[in-house]
């Protein structure tokens, strides 16, 4: 079965409609980008601390912010809302900038002691189990065990320990456990075990998941980098259209994925959505699908052009338009689906990326059509006018006729 088989739809009717959407769509994430002073660069570019935070309950952000404020430590802190279950539940992010690499270290054991000592118990007297690794917790328990008359050789209490942290760590818990009755089915923990563990340890109500740590320099470097690989990527690609076509077709193409690119990174802006290393993946994939895109649209109005000589070129690349109409639709689609589940599910890691691809798709499939196609038109008409504008030489016969009439007019006089 051929989805939209023999369609004869006039795209290029549309076009002016299509191009006013992109000149607005362009021009408010200039704007946008303009009056926030560039994009909103996450950890990996401007550098800083970022700690993954996860709780037993819905977390406190007022209560995290003003606990942080109060160590003079400026934060963002975002509630994770990338779905009710799973390891994204009830979990924030807390970010800070920082100005040197000296205090990256600094400013991730104020937010560590912070959340302990706002969120905690007495850690002085207790081990906390939410957040102690296997091996702290193996040397927390070595000695109270064997006086509790709980015999276990090292080997043995090693692995109690990484069962007990693994059981911790995996879903549906991912971090915090609410009670300790839970642990009651892990292997190797008897009621004698569970016994010294309420004794020795405390849980408290978050985990720490993960901190990340980038220096500005490297954030910096990394902005370079990301820019220069955006920047290869069209000139790349414009080198192998030129030669592979015409430069017009290369020109319409790489005009296209700029024009994709900026309302991407505009719809960032709008959004106040973070710009970091998973989106600039997000970019370069979206410059190779729209470039592929594309492709397919030229490739097919230059097997047409051998076809039919004959037939207006508006005409010809609307017919080519609808000939590979069921093949953007499926490949399109399906994709769009995909990266729209991502967006919907993928939680907040991948909620940047997943944004990326799901407008690139959009706007790559549609500048294929109304931004990339009518390029060839407007430079057609451009070369024409230019053609009549250019004076004309004289035919051969004219020529001869004005010649004989000035010779006879010679002998006459």
């Amino acid at each position: 079965m051929q989805l939209f088989k023999n369609t004869n739809f006039d795209f290029l009717g549309w076009k002016w409609p299509f191009i006013g959407l992109s000149l607005l769509l362009s021009a408010s994430g200039l704007v946008s980008l303009w009056v926030k002073g560039g994009p909103r660069y996450g950890i990996d570019f401007r550098g800083g601390a970022l700690m993954y935070v996860r709780f037993v309950g819905k977390p406190p952000v007022d209560k995290i912010r003003s606990s942080l404020n109060r160590q003079h430590l400026q934060v963002d802190v975002t509630e994770v809302t990338g779905g009710s279950v799973g390891s994204d539940a009830n979990t924030v992010i807390i970010g800070t900038d920082v100005r040197s690499d000296q205090e990256l270290n600094r400013a991730r054991q104020i937010m560590q002691q912070t959340l302990e000592s706002t969120f905690g118990a007495d850690t002085s007297s207790r081990l906390d189990l939410s957040n102690a690794g296997a091996g702290a917790l193996a040397d927390r328990l070595r000695d109270p065990l064997q006086t509790a008359g709980v015999s276990i050789s090292e080997p043995d209490l090693q692995s109690l320990a990484s069962a007990i942290t693994s059981f911790r760590d995996t879903p549906p818990h991912s971090g915090v456990i609410a009670d300790y009755n839970a642990l009651a089915g892990v292997p190797g923990v008897t009621p004698k075990v569970l016994a010294v563990l309420q004794q020795q340890t405390f849980l408290a109500p978050f985990n720490i998941r993960s901190t990340e740590i980038v220096g500005p320099k490297i954030g910096a470097d990394l902005q370079h980098q990301a820019f220069m690989a955006v920047m290869y990527a069209l000139a790349g690609m414009l080198v192998y259209i030129a030669f592979r076509f015409e430069w017009i077709y290369g020109v319409a193409a790489v005009v296209a994925v700029f024009h994709d690119t900026i309302i991407t990174l505009g719809l960032f802006s709008l959004f106040n959505k973070e710009i970091s290393l998973t989106v600039v993946a997000a970019l370069l994939t979206l410059v190779g699908y729209s470039m592929n895109d594309t492709i397919v649209v030229f490739d097919r109005i230059r097997e047409n052009l051998k076809l039919m000589r004959r037939e207006p070129l508006e005409s010809l690349i609307n017919r080519s338009v609808n000939q590979t109409l069921s093949r953007t639709v499926l490949t399109s689609g399906l994709t769009l689906l995909t990266a729209l589940s991502l967006y919907l599910f993928g939680g907040e890691v991948l909620n940047g990326f997943a944004f990326g691809l799901v407008v690139g798709i959009i706007v790559g499939t549609y500048s294929s059509i109304f931004v990339a196609s009518p390029i060839l038109i407007f430079w057609q008409s451009f070369m024409e006018s230019r053609k009549r504008r250019k004076p004309q030489p004289a035919p051969a016969s004219a020529r001869l006729q004005r010649e004989s009439v000035g010779r006879g007019t010679a002998k006459v006089k």
